[in-house]
């Protein structure tokens, strides 16, 4: 993991880096693997309070290896076998969609912080954190079909609930590059900031702070909100409601606010 990905934790906040800046943090099957990794290992992690996602160098992510697209022109186009995206390799997913994921089975909120580029790959990578923070100056496609492709990184179920369904339409047909300031106007993006990742960092130590029962529910309540029906989502923020209310981080959340101090959480 550690020549693709690292990882820092620190007082509850996974620091997790992209560091193949050398290619603007492309994903090639290193990467991938490096990925979903990483991701996993902090699925399990004991007293994980949030994640910030972010790439070291020019770039968030560049998107695939550029390489990968020079092999199959040079093999005459068929370097895949038909069905091989197929199979489900992590519960609901294939290998290059969990990368993406992965992130939103990450029981804990994921920021991510994009500046310089995120492409294709790079942009759907994005999408799959709960939060991102984008620099002004940065950019970000959905750019699949610059390479005669359709988003497939789990970007189109993630979108849905994201954009218009014609705005979806637009940059999945044209592959449109979008600045920061329009990637969160469109709503790709969460919102401007001048320093995406310290801005990210301190976005994560302010979660950290909070009842970690509630935002454990919290994302629970809300992967699962596009599935449910108003009578199931009623129903589902009154069980979670109810496994929270008067246990002992929720009784600290309140004393530590009424004696206006730091919290202690177990």
């Amino acid at each position: 993991m550690n020549d693709r990905v690292t990882i820092d934790i620190r007082d509850g906040v996974a620091d997790v880096r992209l560091v193949r800046a050398e290619k603007m943090n492309a994903l090639d099957d290193a990467m991938f693997e490096a990925i979903i990794a990483a991701g996993n290992r902090l699925k399990d992690e004991k007293g994980l309070r949030a994640v910030v996602l972010s790439g070291e160098g020019r770039a968030f992510c560049a998107g695939l290896d550029t390489g990968n697209f020079a092999r199959t022109a040079a093999a005459g186009g068929e370097t895949r076998p038909v069905g091989r995206l197929l199979p489900r390799t992590h519960g609901i997913a294939n290998n290059p969609q969990y990368a993406a994921w992965v992130w939103r089975e990450v029981p804990v909120p994921v920021i991510a912080a994009v500046h310089g580029v995120a492409f294709g790959g790079g942009c759907q990578l994005a999408l799959g954190a709960d939060i991102r923070l984008i620099a002004p100056d940065a950019k970000m496609s959905v750019m699949e079909i610059k390479w005669g492709l359709v988003p497939d990184m789990a970007g189109t179920a993630i979108l849905r609930n994201l954009l218009r369904d014609d705005v979806l339409r637009e940059l999945t047909y044209t592959g449109r590059i979008l600045s920061g300031e329009e990637a969160v106007h469109l709503g790709l993006a969460t919102r401007l900031a001048a320093d995406p990742r310290a801005e990210a960092l301190a976005m994560a130590k302010d979660i950290a702070l909070k009842n970690p029962d509630a935002i454990r529910a919290g994302k629970r309540l809300l992967n699962a909100l596009p599935l449910l029906s108003d009578a199931e989502a009623l129903m589902a923020e009154s069980r979670e409601q109810d496994a929270i209310m008067g246990k002992p981080n929720q009784v600290e959340a309140v004393m530590s606010q009424m004696q206006k101090r730091a919290p202690n959480y177990s």
